[in-house]
């Protein structure tokens, strides 16, 4: 809506996952390289975790777009609650086997002798399991027990466990021990910092074609950061407002008072529950050129409501495009996917 007013390639901020705005931050480019080592090491679980916006989807999705498919095949599932055997058949699903009304030996046969042709096809496995902190522990297990299959001393299938903190939690409990032993890289996708949250906002707006209009005063982006903690999908809410806001106001340069605006707007919308500080204006130091009103209210109150309406959205998307996907492969078998190619 503002893109041509800006003359803007594209939309900058974009709430569904795009590689193709991959942001390297310190913590997104470990978290790259944690998955890279696995996909090295080709056995096991790599376990990544972060806050909801994060940008865990995004880096897995990077990822997915480099690996050559004629060496790895892969396959990603989204974790609704999944028991046992609702597991098992959704990773069938997601590698393209017929899965549908066969019991679970057979579907077991059937995965082993799937991931053992491509082994002798010189091809490997990988199994990527977004939302993992909500499998329950028995799903937990089978996918355990899948890493157990091997062709001699070769692995069949290798898997990365993507999740919200929850999961590093879960990790921990008694009966994860075994899985943990299998665990060869893990690591906790942080927020951004403020210079990064700078350098993430200028980078989305450059991959659209911004020649520095609009221009931002260069205190917005400390007020940007902190009305969102430096979390990437919180930030991306917030600036697509920000550049509306500016477009239905025919403006071309943006001030701390118009992101302050937009944040106060989001936090009216979000309940009074929700109540987020207001950011002080900017100014040179002196506190009489601050804004007067009071900064002490808890703005973790605000995250909080904030990641819950993330959550939901993030939650509405997976979940719809996992069961578009499986309805189209169990209605027409002979259009689904190929086997490996990855899912939704």
């Amino acid at each position: 809506m503002y893109e041509s007013f800006f003359e803007l390639t594209g939309k900058p901020f974009q709430l569904n996952p795009d590689p193709s705005f991959f942001f390297g931050s310190r913590g997104h480019k470990r978290a790259f390289a944690y998955l890279e080592y696995g996909l090295y090491q080709s056995e096991g679980f790599i376990v990544i975790t972060g806050e909801i916006g994060a940008g865990k989807t995004t880096i897995v999705r990077s990822l997915l777009e480099q690996l050559d498919s004629a060496k790895v095949v892969a396959a990603q599932i989204v974790s609704t609650q999944l028991e046992a055997d609702d597991m098992l058949r959704a990773v069938g699903v997601a590698f393209g086997l017929p899965v549908k009304s066969v019991d679970k030996a057979i579907l077991l046969a059937s995965l082993e002798a799937f991931l053992c042709q491509l082994a002798l096809e010189k091809r490997r496995a990988l199994l990527i399991v977004d939302e993992a902190q909500n499998l329950a522990p028995r799903a937990m297990e089978e996918l355990r027990m899948l890493s157990n299959f091997q062709l001699g001393d070769q692995a069949l299938l290798q898997s990365f466990l993507i999740g919200q903190p929850e999961l590093r939690a879960m990790m921990q409990g008694p009966n994860m021990q075994q899985l943990r032993q299998r665990v060869i890289a893990s690591y906790h996708l942080g927020p951004l910092d403020r210079s990064e949250t700078r350098a993430y906002v200028e980078h989305r707006l450059r991959h659209v074609g911004w020649k520095n209009d609009p221009q931002f005063e260069t205190a917005c982006f400390d007020l940007i950061h902190e009305a969102t903690g430096g979390v990437p999908r919180r930030i991306n809410t917030l600036c697509n407002r920000l550049l509306l806001s500016a477009f239905l106001a025919e403006k071309h340069a943006l001030e701390t008072a118009d992101v302050q605006a937009i944040a106060n707007e989001i936090r009216e919308e979000l309940g009074p529950e929700s109540a987020l500080s207001m950011v002080p204006a900017a100014g040179n130091g002196d506190p009489a050129e601050s804004d007067p009103r009071p900064t002490n209210v808890d703005v973790s109150a605000w995250h909080t409501r904030f990641d819950q309406v993330d959550e939901r959205i993030d939650r509405l998307e997976r979940t719809v495009g996992a069961a578009v996907d499986l309805l189209h492969r169990l209605l027409h078998p002979d259009k689904a996917t190929k086997p490996g190619t990855p899912g939704r």
